[in-house]
C-alpha cells in the first residue's frame, strides 16, 4: 500500500471540459475541499474520493458524484485510488463544463483518466505500519542511543527526563529487529 505526503495537481481535458485533479493526504481533505470551492467559484462539480486506515487498521473509503450522474465520477475515482493501492489519501476533481455532454461512459473515462494522471505525477510512499516502543536508559547512554536511532532512521516521538531517560519511538517491525541487535544491553526496551 502507498500514500502521498504532498499535494499534486494535474488537468485533464476532454471535449472542452476541464477535469482538474488534486491529490493530497487524507488529513488535508477537508481544508483542501474548502479552499478549492473558494478558488474555483465557476467549477461545476467537486467530485471526491478518499481511502484511509482507521484505528482498527481497516480501510475506510468514501466518494461523491457531486451532481454528476450516479456512479459516473466518484466511484470510478475511488476505483483508481484502490487500484493503485493508495491509502490515507484523497482526490478531488474540479470539473469545468465545456458545453459538450460526454455521456456516462465518457464521464467514467474522463474522471478515471484525470485521477490516473495526477497519481502518475505524484510521489508515492510505501506505507508501513508503525509500532510504538519505549526505551529506558541512563543519561550517559543517551548520545550513543540517539546516534543508533538516527542511523536506523527511527522517529523519536517523545523524550522524558526523569531518574532515567525514557524515549518513545515510532518504528516498523524491521526497524525494531535492527534496533534490538544494535542497542546496548543496559537499555531496557518496553514493548
Amino acid at each position: 500500500m502507498y500514500y502521498v505526503k504532498e499535494e499534486t495537481t494535474k488537468t485533464y481535458e476532454e471535449k472542452k471540459s476541464k477535469f482538474i485533479a488534486y491529490l493530497t493526504s487524507y488529513e488535508n481533505f477537508d481544508s483542501m475541499m474548502k479552499r478549492l470551492r473558494e478558488e474555483n467559484p465557476k467549477g461545476r462539480h467537486f467530485v471526491y474520493a478518499y481511502r484511509y486506515l482507521n484505528e482498527f487498521n481497516q480501510i475506510v473509503e468514501n466518494c461523491s458524484d457531486d451532481g454528476e450522474p450516479k456512479g459516473t465520477s466518484g466511484k470510478p475515482s475511488l476505483n483508481v485510488l484502490a487500484g493503485n493501492e493508495l491509502i490515507n489519501s484523497a482526490v478531488i476533481i474540479v470539473r469545468y463544463f465545456g458545453g459538450i455532454k460526454l455521456g456516462t461512459g465518457g464521464l467514467v473515462r474522463a474522471y478515471s483518466d484525470a485521477v490516473n494522471l495526477v497519481i502518475s505525477n505524484s510521489e508515492l510512499h510505501l506505507y508501513q505500519k508503525l509500532d510504538t516502543v519505549s526505551l529506558e536508559l541512563e543519561y550517559p547512554l543517551l548520545s550513543k542511543v540517539e546516534y543508533i536511532l538516527n542511523e536506523l532512521d527511527i522517529n523519536v516521538s517523545n523524550k522524558e527526563f526523569k531518574s532515567n531517560v525514557v524515549l518513545t519511538l515510532s518504528l516498523t517491525s524491521l526497524q525494531l529487529e535492527s534496533l534490538k541487535q544494535m542497542i546496548p544491553r543496559e537499555v531496557n526496551i518496553i514493548i
